[in-house]
């Protein structure tokens, strides 16, 4: 089964010139309407943030959970609750164990460049976690031409590790470049384009869309120009958004 976000149909609000869209309701907008306000198994929402220079993202409780954030331009620096505070650069991902209530807030670093950020927010795994941050750059090289693993629960791959059961992949593709990722069973998997182009089966997905593959053996990418996507393989769940045929 596939479901399909596109880009257009997301959750998009504006900030004077910071831009924010959720390829899921955000959880404390959802209404009981929209199917897709659930998210997709333990994934709850997918977010990409346009900061202008020097934008400052208010302070807010988080829920409980992980936020696996990756910066594709500029800089993006936090502090949280726990006096915790730093700088994601362009090229690194971060993930981060919230507490409910936990308070944090965000900064474009740069007074004269944006900065482009996503997030991707997990559901909380069963037990309490301890509230932890780690970040590491993941080169061009290493995401080029095939699925890099950049957050798993047993750290493989020198990835970052999470506590849920989920595997985050990032990917670079040239035009005509042909990844496949197998599911095993009672895996799905999600897909987001964060830009390019690429074919899934007949289904062309473009900058912004968001795919979820349910019930099948893989997903077979083609790149149609240079595309780069983050893929999360999740435990299989319910799954949201619009049925093709």
């Amino acid at each position: 089964m596939i479901a399909l976000r596109r880009g257009t149909e997301r959750h998009h609000t504006r900030r004077g010139k910071h831009e924010v869209w959720c390829t899921f309701n955000p959880p404390d907008r959802a209404d009981g309407v929209d199917e897709a306000a659930d998210g997709f198994g333990d994934l709850e929402m997918v977010e990409e943030d346009r900061l202008p220079p020097g934008a400052v993202v208010p302070r807010h409780a988080h829920r409980e959970g992980e936020i696996v954030t990756y910066v594709h331009e500029g800089a993006l620096a936090f502090q949280d609750a726990l006096g915790r505070s730093g700088v994601i650069q362009s090229g690194e991902f971060q993930t981060r164990s919230t507490r409910r209530g936990m308070r944090h807030s965000e900064t474009n670093a740069s007074r004269t460049d944006a900065a482009h950020v996503f997030q991707i927010w997990l559901r909380p795994a069963q037990g309490e976690i301890d509230p932890a941050a780690t970040q590491r750059r993941f080169s061009v090289a290493e995401r080029r031409g095939a699925l890099c693993v950049v957050a798993s629960p047993d750290a493989r791959r020198s990835s970052l590790r999470i506590h849920q059961d989920a595997v985050v992949y990032s990917a670079l593709l040239d035009r005509g470049q042909h990844v496949v990722h197998e599911l095993s069973d009672g895996r799905s998997a999600w897909l987001h384009l964060v830009q390019g182009e690429v074919t899934l089966g007949d289904l062309v997905l473009t900058t912004g869309d968001g795919v979820g593959v349910t019930a099948e053996r893989a997903l077979s990418l083609t790149a149609r120009e240079e595309t780069e996507f983050l893929l999360l393989d999740v435990c299989a769940g319910s799954a949201h958004g619009e049925r093709l045929a």
